[in-house]
């Protein structure tokens, strides 16, 4: 049995002449301890994607499986990183982070929450910052409250919604690094939603296209044959790699012209002639 399995998934906003299938028969499988990417273009659907998966949202169609059970509202086994960052601007690092370990463990001593929340805030090295509120911190380091916030709550499946596509480069790889790091600790199972080819081989087992919407649905995986850990600097010069990247954007591009060539056979342009302004403002 897969640790998350989503059964012909289908799911469609508005009604009548306005509705819309966002996605369309979406099958996955996931095994535990497995770290999965799903590569897709903007507006593809891979947001309503990871609400379906967390819960946030019912699917119009088939069916969410998380270890054999329906998945019907959000859980703390399921944590998500955001790509928004989502904190509470009134509350510091370790409250935003505290708020969210005492939800997921109602059971503990004040005293108990408090290390936890030191334990996972000292994991994203933001501890000098624990004091500190969001509008006092950069984009890098609220997105590492954020993904300290996710992981206190010790999820069983960590799931990102392009939790670092808004970064600049150098805290976005030292961001992917210690999503690594914690990841490898203990193989949680991961869900990695993003648009860029070269972080889904970096950090996953394997990759799955998300076709163009409307009516999206997932295109073939491609696994990734390279080993772990995995150096970036070496990556260039990895045959699997050159590989693996080649046939994934080669397939991404394929069906952007195909999803291209659809969209204008739809939509008949009417014959518009430039008009001329010369000598009206005379």
């Amino acid at each position: 049995m897969a640790y998350l399995e989503l059964k012909n998934v289908c799911k469609t906003y508005g009604a009548g002449a306005n509705e819309t299938q966002v996605l369309s028969d979406i099958n996955l499988e996931i095994e535990e301890g497995e770290f999965v990417a799903i590569v897709g273009f903007t507006g593809s659907g891979k947001t309503t994607l990871v609400n379906l998966i967390n819960g946030l949202l019912s699917p119009t169609e088939g069916e969410i499986l998380f270890k054999g059970i329906p998945v019907e509202s959000t859980s703390h086994e399921r944590g998500v990183i955001f790509q928004n960052y989502s904190l509470l601007p009134w509350l510091t690092v370790g409250q935003n982070v505290y708020m969210a370990v005492k939800e997921a463990f109602p059971d503990k001593s004040k005293s108990e929450l408090n290390g936890i929340v030191n334990d996972y805030v000292e994991m994203v090295n933001l501890s000098p910052a624990i004091n500190k509120r969001p509008n006092e911190l950069s984009g890098g380091m609220r997105q590492r409250v954020a993904v300290a916030r996710a992981l206190s709550m010790k999820p069983e499946m960590i799931i990102m919604d392009e939790p670092l596509s808004a970064l600049d480069a150098l805290t976005r790889g030292n961001l992917q690094d210690e999503i690594l790091n914690i990841w490898g600790k203990d193989q949680r199972t991961a869900l990695l939603i993003t648009n860029d080819v070269d972080e889904g081989i970096y950090m996953a087992d394997r990759i799955i296209p998300l076709r163009p919407g409307p009516n999206a649905t997932l295109g073939p995986e491609f696994k990734i044959d390279i080993d772990r850990p995995r150096d970036k600097t070496e990556l260039n010069d990895n045959p699997n790699y050159k590989k693996t990247r080649n046939a994934i954007i080669e397939y991404l591009i394929n069906i952007g012209e195909q999803r291209k060539s659809e969209v204008q056979d739809l939509v008949e342009l009417p014959e518009l002639e430039p008009e001329s302004f010369v000598g009206r403002f005379k």
